[in-house]
């Protein structure tokens, strides 16, 4: 409609109109351009909602009627909590906090694709993606907002088949390649079969080949449990730093195997980030709340891709933080990633293309499967990187206090002595 002004006022501007020609002319355009509007807004098939400062429905498009079952003129006028009711997975209305419409006002910035379950006016639950965007007047105050939703129920079902399809293809097939793998380890051992040179070498590829078959339909499998909430987790407090020691001596071998040295950086004063050893001091305890055997995939999965793509040089892996966050980090000294690849490092069957990837193969589910874990302890992983500088992964963590730490530990064993005492 804008653009239909400007237009107007340049050839006004010309001299080719005279003051009442042009005055019909600019009505009659902006009746055409308010035509236009409301031709592109019933043709989406994305609901539409504009509500203003007050949170009063001031546009409804039909789609966003046929999602919500609200008639578009029962729907304006309306404060928009009685006509978008979200939901949480137990079924309990989203408080104002959750709320992604109430975050565009709070924050006055963008909530992008949240996905909600909202239920209709018949009291359908559909799973929506939802997107606001705050309007702002010309002193930079929300004059409003608008709202864009998307049904994904369709998506969602296609994409769980999916993952069912996935998890039990994988869980099934595990079992043969179990087998196969384990006749190819018998026919390798000296002590039950007699073989020459050449079939050790055809039978020793064999063997390799089908521990990384083995390693793509666990991945398969944990990547889809992930995907629906199914990833087993059993969280505990952990000490970090002696969790970190013992874990670095277990994959040290990895790295030597190669060539690199490894290390293991214990940072001594609260700044994130901070990578400086303290073997001679006592070092801070950082405690956090986590299943042990899932961060120990994240950590190997993570130091075993550095060992990979690091030719020469040294792997370190890290511990730091501050008054709320435990930070780990694995650092190498590899070729690093190309900028417009680490967007999407953490997306499911991303691999970055190049001559170094396609050498040394992988699922492109090892990151993917790291960052679902991570998110299961409320964290966040990511990753800088330069090209010929190596890649540092970073996690962090919420750092439980020592007197957290201790309060769980009491509780957890309280609970397991009268586990134990139940049996």
């Amino acid at each position: 409609m804008a653009i239909g002004l400007v237009l107007l006022l340049r050839r006004r501007g010309s001299g080719g109109l005279k003051p009442a020609a042009s005055a019909n002319v600019l009505a009659s355009s902006l009746k055409n351009e308010k035509l236009k509007s409301d031709i592109i807004l019933n043709g989406i098939e994305d609901g539409i909602l504009l509500i203003d400062n007050q949170k009063i429905i001031q546009l409804f498009n039909p789609a966003a009627a046929q999602i919500t079952g609200w008639p578009t003129d029962e729907a304006l006028g309306l404060d928009y909590h009685a006509v978008v009711k979200l939901v949480d997975s137990k079924g309990e209305a989203y408080n104002d906090t959750e709320d992604p419409l109430n975050q565009a006002f709070e924050k006055n910035q963008p909530v992008r694709g949240s996905a909600a379950t909202l239920i209709s006016r018949s009291n359908k639950r559909y799973t929506v993606s939802l997107s606001v965007s705050p309007l702002r007047d010309h002193a930079g105050a929300i004059s409003g907002a608008v709202a864009v939703l998307r049904d994904i129920s369709q998506e969602q079902d296609d994409e769980r088949r999916r993952a069912e399809f996935i998890s039990t293809a994988s869980h099934e097939m595990r079992t043969p390649v179990a087998a196969i793998e384990g006749y190819l380890a018998l026919a390798l051992n000296d002590r039950v079969s007699k073989i020459d040179a050449k079939a050790r070498d055809y039978l020793e590829k064999a063997h390799t080949s089908t521990q990384n078959l083995g390693k793509l339909f666990q991945d398969l499998l944990t990547s889809a449990k992930a995907e629906d909430g199914r990833l087993s987790s059993h969280p505990v407090v952990v000490e970090m730093g002696a969790y970190l020691e013992q874990l670095t001596e277990d994959l040290r071998f990895a790295a030597e195997k190669k060539g690199l040295l490894s290390e293991l950086v214990v940072g001594t004063s609260d700044g994130v980030n901070d990578t400086t050893a303290g073997s001679k001091v006592v070092r801070p305890l950082y405690y956090a709340f986590v299943d042990p055997d899932r961060m120990r995939e994240v950590i190997t999965n993570l130091f075993d891709n550095a060992v990979k793509y690091t030719e020469t040089g040294k792997v370190s892996i890290g511990l730091t933080g501050n008054s709320e966050i435990t930070q780990m980090y694995i650092k190498d000294t590899g070729p690093g990633i190309p900028a417009e690849d680490i967007p999407h490092l953490f997306q499911k069957f991303y691999r970055v293309d190049n001559s170094s990837t396609r050498t040394v193969g992988g699922t492109g589910l090892g990151l993917f499967i790291c960052s679902k874990i991570v998110d299961l302890y409320h964290g966040r992983i990511w990753v800088e990187s330069e090209l010929g500088k190596g890649s540092s992964f970073y996690i962090n963590l919420p750092r439980l206090s020592t007197q957290r730490a201790t309060e769980l530990q009491a509780t957890e064993t309280t609970r397991s002595g009268a586990s134990q005492l139940a049996t």
